[in-house]
C-alpha cells in the first residue's frame, strides 16, 4: 500500500485517541514514526497495525476496519479529493458504478496502486447488490464506512450494509476475494414548519396555480388505457414536466440511419474496436492496425493479441457484459507483435465496452493508456496519433506537470523526513553535551553562560568541603604501568561518583588521586555537614573495594573534613571552571594532608557542627600542628549511629537519594554581599570560632578567624603561603583555585 494509507491510519489514531496512542500502537506494531505518501510499504505494515489497534482497544477488527472506512473518506477531502468526489456521480448508485474509473485516473499518479473494484447489480426485486472484490483478505469491512460516510456527507441518506455473501471469486483470475454486500438506502426527510402567507407570496402562488393547469391539461390529453393503471401510476405520468416537478425527464432523439461513413469513423476513433461473442473481430481503428498489425487479419479472434488487465476477468463476452459498467484495460502479447515492436514497452489500451444488441456485437472505445510523454515515446507513438477530440493527449501534458509536481512533493517529504530524524538527533547529541556540561558545572551557572551572562561570585556563608587522596599513591604509580594507574582511578571515582548523587553533595574537582567536594555549593542547606560526613563514611567503605594493582589489597584514602565560608564562582573563559576561594579550602586540605590512613579527619568547626546532632559517633585526636595554622585540635568521624552502611551506599530500598526534601537544584542568588546579607549567619560562624578558640592553649594564628561579616578595603585579601605538604615534588595537591609556578607547592588562600 502506498503511505497515504499508512498516513491516514496515522492521523485517525491521533485525532481520536491522542499521541500517545499512536506512539504506543506503532512500537507494538514495530513500524516506523512517519510514512512517505507516495512510497510503496509492505501492506504486513498496515495489516499489523490494525490487529495491534485491536488488541489494543480490546475490539474486533470489524470495528477498527468501519471506523478507519469513514475517516479515510473525510480523509480524502482533507487532503484536496473532496471536488473530484463530489462530481462523480449524481446519485450514490452512480457514485460507486464510477469509483472504478476514479481508481483508474489516480493510477497515473499512484503507478502501483492495487485498488479494489466495484460493482453495483440490480435486482429484479428491487434489491441493490454491491460487489466488492479485491486482493487483500479481511478488508472488506471497510467499505461499509466509506459507503456509509459518503451518502450520509454527499446524498443526505442513510445506508445500511449486510454481508450476504463472501468467496473467491473464481471468474476472475488470481482468485480475488468477492464480497456481496445488500445495500438499502434510505433518504433522510426534513420535516419543514409551516410558515404563515405574506404578501409577498402572490407570485409563488400563482406558479403554483399555473403549475397545477398544467397538471390538470395533462391529465386530460392523456389516452384511454386499456388496461386498469394504479393511482401510483397516473400521478407520476402527469408530473413529467415542467421546473419543479417531481423527476425530470429526457427522451434521446436517434438517426434512423448513421450519417458517418465506415472509413471517416475509424479515422475519427483510431484505437476502436468491433467484435463478436465469440470475440472474432469485426472492425479496428486504423492506428491500432499500425501498432498491431496481425488485427487486419480476417477472422482473427481479440484473445489472440490481447489479455485483459482490469477488470481482471475471464476473456469472454460473458464476463466482460457482467462488468460492461467498469473500465477495461487491456494489453498486447508482446509474442505476437512484429519484431520492431517487441522490444518497446507494451501497449495498453483503456476505454469503454458497449454492447451493440442489433448487431450482436461489442464495440471497444479505447485510447492508449499512458502517464507521461516518456511512456509515449518508449511505445513509439506521438501525440498525433491520438484523435483530436481525445482528451488523452491533454492529460498526458497535464500529468507531465503532475508527474513533476509529486517528483517535487517526493523530494520534499523525503527532505522533511531528514530534517526530523536529524533534528531528533540533534536534540539526543544536544542533551548529552548538557548532560556533560551539567556535569561539570552546576545546573544555574551552567545556563547563564549558555545564554552568554556572565556569572558573578557569590558569598556562601558556611558550607563544608572535603578533600581525599590515596595513601601512598606516589608508590604506586612509581610501580605500575599508566593504564593500571587510570584503571584504579576510574573504578574509585565512578564509586564516589554514584555516592554524590546519594548524599546530594557537590562534586568540585579532581586532581590525580585528590577528589574534592562541598556540601552547601551551590545550594545552600542546613544539612550539609550531615551531608559531607555521611559521603565521607560512604568513601571509606567504597575505597574497600578497589584493589591495589601493586599488592591487590584494598587501597586506603586519608578523608578531611572542614566547615567555613567560601566564595564561589566561575573561572576562565576556555574550560571555564566553577572554583571555591577562601580558607576554608585551604584549611579542608590542610585535615586531609595530616589525616590518618583509613580515617576521616575533621576539623573543631565540623565538630561542632556534627556534634548536636547526635547521630554520628567522634573521637578525639588531639591537638597536632598544622602548618601555617599552628596547633588545632582535631576529631576522627567513627560510624553514623543511625544508618546502616548499606544505607549510607543508598543500596535501601532502591534509594537514589537520601535527602530528598530539598534534593531539587535552586539557583543561588550571586550577587555581590550586602551587609544585611551576612548577620543571619554571623553570630553562629562567631559561637563556632569562639568554641574553637576556647579548645586551644593558645591564640590561633591569624588565618584560622573567619571574617564572616563585610569585607573592607583594609582586609579583602589576605595571602597565606605556606608549603602545604612536606615533600616538595609531591604535585597531587595542587586543589582548586590553588596553583604553583615552582615544584613546591603553595596554597593561595582569599579571605
Amino acid at each position: 500500500m502506498y503511505g497515504f494509507i499508512n498516513t491516514c491510519l496515522k492521523s485517525l489514531v491521533i485525532e481520536k485517541f491522542g499521541e500517545e496512542t499512536w506512539e504506543k500502537l506503532r512500537l507494538m506494531a514495530g513500524v516506523q514514526e512517519t510514512f512517505m505518501t507516495y512510497e510503496i510499504y509492505d501492506d504486513v505494515i498496515t495489516l499489523r497495525l490494525v490487529q495491534e489497534a485491536c488488541k489494543m482497544l480490546d475490539v474486533s477488527s470489524e470495528v477498527v476496519l468501519k471506523l478507519f472506512g469513514e475517516y479515510f473518506f473525510s480523509f480524502c477531502k482533507m487532503s484536496g479529493y473532496d471536488t473530484m468526489l463530489r462530481t462523480l456521480g449524481g446519485n450514490l448508485v452512480e457514485f460507486i458504478e464510477n469509483l472504478d474509473a476514479l481508481h483508474s485516473y489516480l493510477a497515473l499518479s499512484y503507478e502501483a496502486m492495487n485498488a479494489p473494484s466495484f460493482r453495483v447489480e440490480r435486482m429484479d426485486d428491487g434489491r441493490i447488490l454491491l460487489h466488492y472484490y479485491s486482493d487483500r483478505k479481511g478488508l472488506y469491512h471497510i467499505v461499509p464506512g466509506i459507503i456509509e460516510a459518503v451518502a450520509k456527507d454527499f446524498f443526505e441518506s442513510e445506508v445500511m450494509m449486510t454481508v450476504i455473501n463472501q468467496s473467491e471469486e473464481d471468474e476472475r483470475t488470481g482468485k480475488k476475494e468477492h464480497v456481496v454486500f445488500h445495500m438499502v438506502q434510505k433518504e433522510t426527510v426534513t420535516k419543514r414548519k409551516a410558515q404563515p402567507r405574506h404578501k409577498g407570496d402572490n407570485e409563488q402562488t400563482q406558479d403554483q396555480e399555473e403549475t397545477i393547469k398544467k397538471m390538470k391539461a395533462r391529465y386530460a390529453s392523456l389516452q384511454l388505457c386499456p388496461r386498469k393503471r394504479s393511482p401510483w401510476e397516473i400521478v407520476r405520468s402527469i408530473v413529467m414536466l415542467g421546473q419543479g416537478n417531481l423527476r425530470q425527464s429526457f427522451t434521446p432523439s436517434y438517426p434512423k440511419r448513421l450519417w458517418i461513413e465506415e472509413q471517416a469513423f475509424c479515422n475519427a476513433f483510431p484505437f476502436h474496436i468491433v467484435f463478436d461473442q465469440d470475440l472474432v473481430v469485426k472492425q479496428t481503428g486504423v492506428n491500432i492496425q499500425k501498432f498491431v498489425p496481425g488485427l487486419q487479419t480476417a477472422g482473427i479472434r481479440l484473445d489472440e493479441y490481447f489479455t485483459v488487465v482490469h477488470p481482471e476477468v475471464i476473456f469472454n463476452i460473458q464476463s466482460i457484459k457482467k462488468f460492461i459498467n467498469s473500465q477495461f484495460v487491456l494489453k498486447t502479447r508482446r509474442e505476437m507483435l512484429p519484431e520492431i515492436h517487441q522490444n518497446q514497452a507494451t501497449l495498453k489500451l483503456r476505454g469503454q465496452m458497449m454492447w451493440m444488441e442489433s448487431l450482436n456485437c461489442m464495440i471497444y472505445l479505447c485510447s492508449p493508456k499512458l502517464r507521461s510523454l516518456q511512456e509515449l515515446e518508449e511505445r513509439g507513438l506521438h501525440l498525433a496519433d491520438i484523435a483530436q477530440h481525445d482528451t488523452t493527449r491533454d492529460l498526458i501534458l497535464l500529468n507531465q506537470q503532475r508527474l513533476a509536481e509529486i517528483e517535487l512533493s517526493n523530494q520534499l517529504e523525503r527532505k522533511k523526513e531528514e530534517l526530523r530524524i536529524l533534528s531528533r538527533n540533534l536534540e539526543i547529541e544536544k542533551q548529552k553535551s548538557e548532560k556533560l556540561l551539567y556535569a561539570m558545572l552546576p545546573t544555574h551557572v551552567a545556563n547563564q553562560l549558555k545564554e552568554g551572562k556572565r556569572v558573578e561570585a557569590g558569598e556562601f556563608k558556611v558550607c563544608t568541603i572535603l578533600f581525599s587522596d590515596v595513601v601512598t599513591f606516589t608508590n604506586i604509580c612509581a610501580a605500575c604501568e599508566p593504564i593500571q594507574i587510570v584503571n584504579m582511578l576510574n573504578a574509585m571515582y565512578s564509586r564516589f561518583d554514584r555516592l554524590t548523587n546519594i548524599h546530594n553533595v557537590y562534586k568540585v574537582e579532581t586532581i590525580g588521586d585528590a577528589y574534592m567536594v562541598v556540601g552547601g555549593v551551590p545550594v545552600p542547606t542546613d544539612t550539609h555537614a550531615e551531608r559531607v560526613a555521611n559521603f565521607a563514611l560512604g568513601m571509606r567503605i567504597a575505597a574497600r573495594e578497589v584493589m591495589s594493582p601493586i599488592t591487590g589489597q584494598p587501597i586506603q584514602i586519608r578523608v578531611g573534613l572542614h566547615t567555613g565560608p567560601v566564595l564561589a564562582g566561575v573561572v576562565g573563559e576556555k574550560m571555564p571552571r566553577y572554583c571555591l576561594f577562601g580558607d576554608t579550602v585551604n584549611t579542608a586540605s590542610r585535615m586531609e594532608s595530616h589525616g590518618v590512613p583509613d580515617h576521616i579527619h575533621l576539623s573543631p568547626f565540623t565538630y561542632n557542627v556534627l556534634k548536636d546532632k547526635g547521630i554520628f559517633e567522634i573521637a578525639e585526636r588531639g591537638e597536632i600542628e598544622v602548618k601555617g595554622k599552628g596547633l588545632m585540635r582535631t576529631y576522627f568521624l567513627l560510624k553514623n549511629l543511625q544508618k546502616s552502611d548499606e544505607e549510607i551506599m543508598g543500596l535501601v530500598d532502591g534509594e537514589t537519594c537520601v535527602y530528598q526534601e530539598d534534593s531539587e537544584d535552586v539557583t543561588v542568588d550571586q550577587k555581590e554581599v550586602s551587609p544585611g546579607d551576612t548577620n543571619g549567619g554571623q553570630k553562629e560562624e562567631e559561637k563556632m570560632v569562639e568554641e574553637v578558640q576556647n579548645q586551644k592553649n593558645r591564640t590561633p594564628s591569624p588565618s584560622i578567624l573567619l571574617c564572616p561579616g563585610k569585607f573592607s578595603p583594609d582586609h579583602l585579601l589576605q595571602f597565606d603561603i605556606t608549603p602545604a605538604y612536606e615533600s616538595p615534588t609531591d604535585f597531587k595537591h595542587l586543589h582548586n583555585g590553588l596553583h604553583s609556578d615552582s615544584i613546591s607547592t603553595k596554597f593561595c588562600s582569599i579571605l
